[in-house]
């Protein structure tokens, strides 16, 4: 059982001494351990050889001192015993066989059976559960996310998802149908992954703000008040996306306990449009760990001291680490906001 229990207090709002910390891709491509063993295994092979996973996945905690660890893995994962075809090629990303491209399509996709086919992910959570000092994130990929992959076949550079759109509007039952699935997938991997060990999980929802608020309300929404609807009470939820915050106001009703927000927006300004009934999650550009350290130390300190401000922070990048940044830099970032989040919260209880 893990000692350091920081990231859940602030997920569920509790009073903390101070700030906790982790990164999205914490664990992966900036490291020169993980690049190293990338030289003998692909992404997939590291994520079915639970040991090997469960090591990559425990790095960032030892190596960085975050407050949480994330599950190694990819949100394509349980789509493949889906019937989806994939492959994740280097500076393409995920690369899908033979899209959907109609009803049948749609209707052929079979149900998750999670313990069938993906015994090694569960092995490797239970691995990761019974030793690690803090709390192991886990995760699925959003509804809409997995869909735009599902139709357009691989990530739309252009952001515009024509095909994807054109199905919810052109094809509003087989959008729907498809969502009813992808819900009961992703309800399913995740209930699965939290008996398993995992005591929080993070929906990855990044292109979800290509939508306009209106194809959000209608088409997205109810599917994600049924993710949370059917996780409600398990374990802190997080729903994370870029550009996002434009639909606060729906999904602070919709049920996550954390929202997570980009870069694009204040966590003074976010804290606004969320309340101060969720917490929040974020937000430094991860282009400024590329810089110098003191433009990254005064961004850090100023979403410090926005974060402190109401119970419920938890610090972040606004997006995943990019595979150029220092895991040297990220450390000291990580003590930075430990040590000034402490002096801010001491300052706060006087």
């Amino acid at each position: 059982m893990y000692t350091n229990d920081l990231f859940l207090r602030a997920c569920r709002r509790e009073p903390v001494e101070r700030l906790p910390v982790w990164y999205m891709r914490q664990a992966g491509r900036s490291q020169p351990e993980y690049r190293e063993i990338k030289k003998r295994y692909s992404l997939l092979e590291i994520t079915e050889q639970p040991k090997l996973c469960a090591e990559v996945t425990r790095l960032p905690v030892t190596q960085l001192g975050v407050d949480a660890a994330i599950l190694f893995s990819d949100i394509m994962v349980p789509l493949g015993p889906m019937g989806i075809a994939y492959d994740i090629q280097k500076d393409v990303g995920p690369v899908v066989a033979n899209p959907l491209r109609n009803a049948a399509d749609v209707r052929a996709l079979r149900e998750l059976n999670v313990s069938a086919a993906l015994p090694h992910v569960l092995e490797t959570i239970s691995m990761l559960a019974a030793d690690l000092p803090v709390p192991l994130i886990g995760f699925a990929g959003g509804p809409f996310t997995l869909a735009s992959y599902m139709i357009e076949g691989q990530a739309d550079l252009t952001r515009k998802y024509e095909r994807t759109k054109a199905m919810m509007h052109e094809r509003p039952a087989d959008w729907h149908e498809l969502m009813k699935r992808l819900v009961a997938m992703i309800v399913t991997y995740m209930q699965y992954q939290l008996d398993a060990g995992a005591a929080a999980i993070q929906i990855f929802d990044s292109w979800v703000g290509s939508l306009d608020e209106d194809d959000f309300t209608t088409y997205v929404l109810p599917h994600l008040r049924d993710i949370f609807a059917g996780l409600q009470g398990v374990a802190p939820t997080i729903y994370f996306g870029l550009h996002t915050t434009k639909f606060f106001a729906q999904l602070r009703e919709a049920g996550p306990a954390v929202l997570g927000v980009d870069w694009h927006t204040s966590i003074s300004a976010a804290r606004a449009l969320a309340g101060p009934d969720v917490a929040l999650q974020g937000n430094l550009d991860p282009a400024t760990v590329l810089g110098s350290w003191d433009d990254l130390e005064r961004e850090a300190r100023a979403i410090i001291e926005q974060g402190v401000q109401t119970p419920g922070f938890i610090f972040n990048l606004g997006h995943g680490v990019q595979k150029e940044s220092d895991p040297a830099v990220l450390t000291r970032l990580t003590q930075t906001v430990h040590t000034y989040s402490e002096e801010l919260l001491r300052q706060k209880v006087q």
